[in-house]
């Protein structure tokens, strides 16, 4: 077979794509048709640069999606086929065996892999962590934020000095020595999982004590649930230790996922505790006083929910930065397997021969580039949006 021509490989992989073109279509239909009943979200349809940004952002989650449940992809990202070893983009696989994608659609890498279906799921890498690892560090965040705002005085001192503490440390060196196998085997990460990942059972606890504190009935219903399902939650992905045996968090992944956590925790501290500086200095929070609402109440129902607008567009900024970390952990070989496809581990298995070879590398580096360029521009159409709102 004579190799692919660059139009071919575009046109193969964008037909490789196609749950992925359909899931946006559907998306953006669906977000027209009722953009003005979804509040801050609808608003982002009228910014060009907001809905170009979501686009892009959903195109990976999408393709991550899509490439876990092997809907996208042409070959097993471990596998290796003999002869391919650093071919260039289009080269028709040797011998043709059967059963196999004819062709490396964008080369193979030095262990003879294919690097497209490896760009696509390393997608998959950044989206089953990056989100989910910014959640729990909002939860911290916030949880410590908006006390250490309200109440002031002596918590917000000690908070305070705690966060520019963890801040002051070089936060690359910082994941260095959280990932280190010699830290590891100590059981470091693991106790430090076992107090962040506390925080969105407290956080869930005292929403809902708060808001429902005068219907004990609906309020006991809430915590019930929030306390079973938030333990059994708890006990699988900071300690693995699920009565069932259904949740559990591979080691590699808690460790880079704790790492994150930490990191960027202090950060959302910092801009929690200074926009309650300022909402609790509001009439309406004055108001809410003057009814005789508790603390907790004031500032989760009051506070928090008029600093949402800095809060969202923060949130999409930092999923960008956690990707990069990530990116960046994988590029020096710590945190995840050696053989993962996450895009750093892919960049630095190809920068070796980047002088010869550019294609095993720049895949992997545009898909990262392109993902944080998409949680920026998403950022900024929430900025304008809010701004308006």
């Amino acid at each position: 077979m004579e190799p692919l021509s660059w139009g071919e490989i575009i046109a193969r992989i964008f037909s490789d794509l196609t749950p992925t073109w359909i899931a946006l279509v559907v998306m953006f239909a669906l977000s027209f048709f009722y953009k003005r009943k979804l509040g801050l979200y609808g608003k982002l349809f009228d910014s060009t640069i907001g809905m170009i940004g979501l686009a892009m952002v959903m195109f990976w989650v999408f393709t991550g999606i899509f490439s876990a449940v092997d809907m996208i992809g042409t070959h097993d990202p471990l596998g290796q086929i003999s002869g391919m070893k650093n071919k260039v983009p289009g080269t028709p696989v040797r011998g043709n065996p059967e059963g196999v994608y004819e062709y490396y659609l964008l080369g193979g890498d030095n262990l003879a892999r294919d690097v497209y279906t490896r760009m696509v799921k390393g997608s998959w890498e950044v989206i089953k962590i990056a989100p989910f690892a910014t959640i729990f560090a909002f939860m911290v965040g916030i949880t410590l934020g908006l006390p250490a705002g309200y109440y002031g005085g002596r918590l917000d001192t000690f908070l305070s000095f705690l966060a520019n503490l963890i801040l002051a440390f070089p936060v690359i060196l910082l994941f260095y020595l959280l990932v280190t196998p010699e830290i590891i085997a100590t059981g470091i990460p693991v106790y430090m999982a076992g107090v962040l990942f506390i925080f969105p059972i407290v956080f869930f606890v005292i929403l809902f004590n708060s808001r429902f504190y005068t219907q004990p009935n609906k309020r006991n219903i809430y915590l019930a649930v929030t306390i079973l399902l938030g333990g059994w939650l708890y006990l699988g992905i900071a300690w693995n230790a699920d009565p069932l045996g259904i949740v559990s968090f591979p080691p590699n992944v808690l460790v880079v996922f704790v790492s994150v956590v930490f990191v960027n925790s202090p950060t959302v501290f910092r801009i929690v505790r200074g926009l309650t500086l300022d909402i609790k200095t509001r009439d309406y929070v004055a108001a809410a006083q003057t009814r005789g609402e508790g603390p907790w109440y004031i500032m989760l129902w009051e506070i928090l929910p008029n600093a949402r607008g800095p809060l969202i567009v923060d949130f999409c900024l930092r999923i960008g930065y956690v990707t990069i970390l990530l990116g960046t952990l994988g590029f020096f070989g710590l945190g995840l397997s050696p053989e993962s496809p996450d895009w750093g581990s892919t960049i630095n298995d190809g920068r070796k021969l980047l002088s010869v070879y550019l294609h095993p590398a720049l895949a992997p580096a545009l898909s990262l580039l392109s993902l944080v360029l998409g949680l920026n521009l998403l950022a900024d159409g929430l900025r304008e949006e809010s701004l308006r709102d």
